[in-house]
């Protein structure tokens, strides 16, 4: 089964400088800025399609989403 971005868990946060960090958990090195929301978000699609592209040619499956829980710490 061929695995697309919209099959994961992505989170989009604020980072420190003002921009965005978006990343997938379930994929280490899946991740990508952007000044805005849409920016870090367009960025992580090239960013999982170049993953997808190396798991591929490493016969590798892709590994399976995993469940993300937010907790407030205050």
């Amino acid at each position: 089964m061929s695995r697309l971005l919209e099959d994961y868990t992505i989170v989009i946060r604020p980072d420190d400088n003002g921009t965005y960090v978006a990343y997938v958990p379930a994929m280490e090195g899946c991740y990508a800025w952007g000044r805005t929301l849409d920016e870090a978000r367009a960025e992580l699609v090239n960013v999982f399609d170049m993953i997808k592209e190396e798991y591929k040619e490493e016969g590798r499956p892709l590994p399976p989403d995993v469940k993300v829980v937010v907790v407030d710490a205050h």
